[in-house]
């Protein structure tokens, strides 16, 4: 007789079996109880989670016909009818599963769709299960939508994925959608003892921990390897040869790794990567491993006493924790996590693993004394005296500045708030000669507050000469410059001031303008300039903004004129202008918007809508034709 693996012998044969989706199984049993069935049925989750277990669980529910041959639909189906029995071996006519990776065509679909207007042969209900159904196509989709929204009464629809994000959303509405949960090691390292202690191989608890976590939540994986790991034990699992067949580093490698980097031992960090280089273990599961126990170190130190005393390494995490700082382990934590992905970059793997090591080295403090001189650092020098923000001025009838008091103590000066009239001046030690403007300096021993300096006005401060020295405890008083109480008013545009070389340039600038002669910044600055005085050859050109003076823009606009036929060349400077085209332009276009705005406010039928009914014309609405 054939040997059958783990995975298929103790696949779950109805919903009490099934292990670590309770959410599923208790859905699905009292809707099944209840008489409220659906249609279609959506299964996702990853590899090995048990959607194809399922969707055969419940078939057999639908067509179960009980022991005595007169049941019916059941959430607990006998296991020993026909019906079930055939489902089980995978030939129930009524039963069809469908791989939708290579069967995942338009004809594919039809070709099972044309079975449905066939009723059940042997069962009560047939069953259409499609595995894999993120990979059919966006026509092999369209083509059951219809049959999918409203099937015969007689026809279910089980659908399972592993990447539902894939599956139209059309095909989602139509179904209902539960997920399966990847399972917890705890949940496989309970089931595998289970089935361990059926097969009657022994087991140590460790190895069973290491295949739990290598399962990654999958049941079939952790079943799969489980027989691998028979097979190279010969009949049993132990925890050295479990780790040598799943390449994963030996926990005291980790352990030891862990040590020399609370301790800051770099050497024994090198020396345990060159050891797991010697004996073949992958880089990536010792990364892995570091993971796992910096992950129950960080748990510990935020809880203490949370590890769980059945587990032998729980001690062992506890005392790691209580050598490494909560930050250096969360920091280690993280540069593991980190470090997987750049083994792949690197030539050598044992390399990357020795630099994602030893960077925690490098970041760690030197000693106790470096984080005491951290922590102390403010703590040894003189308090600086808290700076209060700068206040407003007062008018003052007299430019001379008024009188400095004298030097109080400090607690005064923190007690009492400066007056309103004056600048608080910033206090801080100087250990280098001061460049920045100050008023005076002014010296004074370590820890004393200086009087209050009053800022003269607009007029700078002397600048002290490049070469004093001052010695590295003088304090010196920086006056602050207050803004003055009311801001300057924005100058107003100079109105419009025709002249007759304005007129002459303002008919030149037209005509370049109309042929599109100049453009962009060229037509600009012609537009904002103003023809100061012309001779025979030279223009003189004005204008406000120093960014309109291009030399580009410049010789483009000389080319322009002397295309139209003025033979000139232009010089342009910065200043005022009062005439220039854009200004007449603006000129002409206010003037066209007060005729518009008188029209209508002079219109008889809009005063009597004023007058009668309060209307009121909208701001802006006005446009001259």
């Amino acid at each position: 007789m054939s040997y059958v693996v783990l995975a298929r012998k103790y696949r779950p044969r109805n919903f009490a079996e099934m292990v670590g989706q309770e959410h599923v199984v208790q859905a699905l049993s009292n809707a099944l109880e209840q008489q409220r069935l659906h249609h279609a049925y959506l299964f996702t989750g990853t590899r090995g989670v048990g959607k194809t277990t399922v969707s055969r669980i419940l078939a057999k529910s639908l067509n179960c016909q009980g022991a005595d041959g007169n049941g019916g639909i059941t959430a607990t189906p006998c296991g020993v009818c026909q019906a079930c029995v055939d489902i089980d071996s995978g030939r129930f006519v009524d039963y069809t599963e469908l791989d939708a990776a290579s069967n995942r065509g338009v004809d594919d679909m039809q070709s099972l769709l044309e079975q449905a207007v066939y009723k059940p042969v042997q069962g009560r209900f047939k069953v259409f299960m499609i595995d894999e159904v993120h990979m059919l196509t966006g026509h092999a989709f369209n083509t059951m939508l219809k049959t999918l929204e409203e099937p015969p009464e007689y026809l279910k629809f089980v659908l399972a994925t592993t990447d539902p994000q894939k599956v139209p959303v059309t095909i989602l509405s139509r179904c209902l959608q539960f997920n399966l949960r990847p399972m917890a090691p705890e949940t496989v390292h309970g089931h595998l003892t289970h089935v361990l202690a059926a097969e009657n191989v022994p087991a140590d608890a460790q190895a069973l921990r290491l295949l739990s976590r290598a399962a990654r939540g999958s049941m079939r994986d952790a079943l799969s390897l489980t027989d691998q790991a028979i097979a190279f034990g010969a009949g049993k699992l132990e925890e050295a040869a479990v780790r040598q067949m799943l390449g994963s580093a030996d926990r005291a490698h980790v352990v030891r790794i862990i040590e020399a980097l609370a301790q800051g031992d770099g050497k024994t960090v090198v020396e345990t990567v060159d050891a797991l280089r010697v004996l073949g273990l992958s880089a990536a599961s010792t990364l892995e491993e570091m993971s796992a126990v910096l992950q129950r170190m960080a748990v510990n130190q935020a809880v203490p006493g949370s590890a769980d005393e059945s587990d032998p390494e729980g001690a062992e995490v506890a005392r790691l924790a209580s050598m490494m700082p909560a930050d250096e382990t969360q920091l280690l934590y993280s540069m593991c996590l980190h470090g997987r992905t750049e083994l792949g970059l690197a030539p050598d793997e044992y390399a990357a693993l020795t630099m994602v090591l030893l960077r925690l080295l490098a970041f760690k403090p030197q000693g106790a004394g470096a984080i005491k001189e951290k922590k102390t650092l403010s703590e040894t020098r003189p308090a600086a005296v808290p700076v209060a923000p700068a206040l407003a001025r007062a008018p003052q009838a007299s430019p001379q500045p008024a009188p400095q008091p004298a030097p109080v103590p400090a607690s005064a000066a923190l007690a009492a708030p400066p007056p309103a009239h004056t600048t608080v001046a910033r206090v801080a030690p100087v250990t280098a000669p001061v460049t920045a403007p100050v008023a005076a300096p002014v010296a004074a021993p370590p820890g004393r507050v200086l009087s209050v300096v009053e800022s003269q006005g607009d007029k700078p401060p002397a600048r002290p000469p490049a070469s004093s020295n001052r010695p590295s405890g003088e304090v010196v008083g920086v006056p602050v410059r207050v803004q003055a109480d009311t801001p300057r008013e924005a100058a107003a545009p100079a109105a419009l001031a025709p002249t007759e070389e304005g007129e002459f340039w303002f008919s030149v600038v037209g005509d370049l303008v109309a042929r599109e002669a100049v453009t962009a910044l060229v037509r600009e600055l012609a537009l904002q300039s103003q023809l100061m005085a012309r001779d025979e050859g030279h223009w003189m050109l004005r204008v406000e903004r120093e960014s309109l003076n291009q030399p580009a823009s410049r010789e483009r606009l000389t080319t322009a004129l002397n295309a139209a036929g003025h033979a000139v060349s232009l010089s342009v400077e910065v200043g005022p202008v009062t005439d220039s085209p854009a200004r007449r332009n603006a000129a002409a276009a206010e003037k066209k918007q007060k005729a518009a705005e008188e029209v209508i406010h002079g219109d008889p039928f809009v005063q009597a809508m004023m007058r009668d009914f309060g209307a009121k014309i909208v701001p802006g609405s006005i446009k001259p034709a």
